[in-house]
C-alpha cells in the first residue's frame, strides 16, 4: 500500500487494459477527420463484432473506458500518447493495422489521418517494413 492509499484511502488508477487502448485507437483514427463517416463506422461496428478482444466484453463498459483514456489529455491529438502503453506487440500491431484500415474504408486518406497513422506507427514501435506491408494489403482491399 503506497502513501496516497495509507492516506486518502484510495488505490492509484490502474492502467488501461490492452483492449481499451485498442478500442481508444480505432476511436481516434474514425474521428481523425472529424467526420465519423458511414464506411468507417461500419468498419469500427464490424471490427467490434469480431475481433476475440471484444467477443465477450461489455461494450459500454470499454467504451467508458477508453473515454477516461482520451480525458486524461488536453487534446484527442494528444491521447495518441496513451497508446504507448499497450503492452502485448501483437495488439500493438493490431492497434495500427486496424487504424490504418479504418483511414482507408472511407475511400479518400486526408492530411489529419495521414499524420495520426504516422504517429500511431512511432508511438507503437511499427517498423516501416510492417506498416508498407500492411498499407499496401489494405490498399488492395479498398482499390476499386
Amino acid at each position: 500500500m503506497g502513501l496516497f492509499s495509507k492516506i486518502l484511502g484510495t488505490q492509484p488508477q490502474k492502467k488501461a487494459s490492452d483492449d481499451v487502448l485498442l478500442l481508444h485507437g480505432m476511436l481516434l483514427m474514425a474521428g481523425a477527420d472529424g467526420v465519423l463517416e458511414g464506411s468507417e463506422r461500419a468498419t469500427l461496428e464490424a471490427f467490434l463484432t469480431t475481433l476475440p478482444e471484444f467477443r465477450d466484453a461489455d461494450f459500454e463498459e470499454q467504451l467508458q473506458q477508453a473515454n477516461k483514456v482520451a480525458q486524461k489529455f488536453s487534446t484527442l491529438k494528444e491521447s495518441v500518447r496513451a497508446l504507448g502503453d499497450i503492452s502485448s506487440e501483437s495488439v500493438r500491431k493490431k492497434c495500427f493495422i486496424l487504424a490504418a484500415d479504418i483511414a482507408l474504408a472511407s475511400g479518400d486518406i486526408d492530411e489529419r489521418e495521414e499524420e495520426l497513422l504516422e504517429t500511431m506507427q512511432r508511438i507503437l514501435g511499427i517498423d516501416d517494413a510492417l506498416a508498407q506491408q500492411a498499407i499496401q494489403v489494405l490498399a488492395l482491399k479498398y482499390a476499386v
